[in-house]
C-alpha cells in the first residue's frame, strides 16, 4: 500500500510539473506551485526528485515512453511502409494534442528544457520517417525521382511544425489538419499503384493527381 501511494504521488508530480512547464516554461515554473497542484508538500516532492532539473528530465523520459508506445500501437501487420508512416504521424499528433505530459516533455526535449540530455525525440521521429521511406523505396512504392533523404527532411519539418503551431492552437494537431498535409504530400511521394492502396487514418482515400483533374473537369 505504501509503495502504491509513492507511485501515485510520483505520477501526480510528473503531471503537475508537465502542466507547469507547459504554462510557464522551465525557468518560471516553481516547485512550490508544482507540489501544491499535486496536493503534496515540497518535502514530498524532494523525496522523489532532487531538483527541478531532475523533474524536467523525468517529464521528458515519460513523454518518450508515451510517444514510442503510440507509434508502436499503430504498426499494423501487412500495412505497407507509407500507410504505417501516415498512421504513426496521426498517433503521435493525437498524443501531443491530448496528453500534457507528452506535450511538455517533447517541448522540453526540443530546446525548452534546462540542458540537452540523452534523448533526442525530434531525431527519433526523423529516423522513423527515414527508415519507413527507405522501406517504401525498397518495395517500389515511391514515385520516380523522389529522393528519400529530401523527402524525409521535408516530412519531418512539416510535421514538427504542426507541433510548434499546436502549442497555441490545438487544431493544428487534429486529424483533419494532418490529413490535409498527407493529401498534399502523398501524391508526390508514391507511385500510382501505391496510392491506390493507401487511405488516411480517418478513412478518406488519398486522391491521385488524375482523380483531382477529373473532379475539376466535373465542376
Amino acid at each position: 500500500m505504501k509503495q502504491e501511494r509513492a507511485v501515485r504521488t510520483r505520477q501526480l508530480l510528473i503531471r503537475s510539473a508537465a502542466e507547469a512547464f507547459e504554462r510557464h516554461g522551465f525557468i518560471r515554473a516553481r516547485l512550490a506551485d508544482i507540489s501544491s497542484s499535486a496536493g503534496v508538500t515540497t518535502g514530498a516532492l524532494h523525496f522523489h526528485f532532487a531538483n527541478k532539473e531532475a523533474l524536467a528530465s523525468t517529464v521528458e523520459a515519460t513523454a518518450a515512453v508515451i510517444l514510442r508506445h503510440a507509434a508502436r500501437s499503430v504498426q499494423q501487420p501487412g500495412a505497407n511502409a507509407l500507410q504505417r508512416l501516415t498512421g504513426v504521424s496521426h498517433a503521435l499528433a493525437d498524443r501531443l494534442r491530448h496528453d500534457v505530459v507528452a506535450r511538455a516533455g517533447f517541448r522540453l526535449n526540443c530546446g525548452d528544457g534546462p540542458h540537452p540530455g540523452a534523448l533526442d525525440l525530434r531525431g527519433e521521429w526523423f529516423e522513423c520517417i527515414r527508415r519507413l521511406l527507405t522501406e517504401a523505396g525498397d518495395h517500389h512504392l515511391l514515385a520516380e525521382g523522389v529522393a528519400r533523404q529530401d523527402a524525409a527532411a521535408s516530412i519531418a519539418a512539416a510535421t514538427t511544425g504542426f507541433e510548434v503551431l499546436g502549442r497555441t492552437d490545438p487544431a493544428w494537431l487534429s486529424p483533419a489538419s494532418l490529413s490535409c498535409f498527407w493529401r498534399l504530400a502523398l501524391p508526390r511521394l508514391a507511385t500510382a499503384e501505391a496510392l491506390a492502396a493507401l487511405g488516411l487514418p480517418a478513412g478518406e482515400p488519398v486522391r491521385r493527381p488524375h482523380d483531382v483533374k477529373i473532379l475539376e473537369n466535373k465542376n
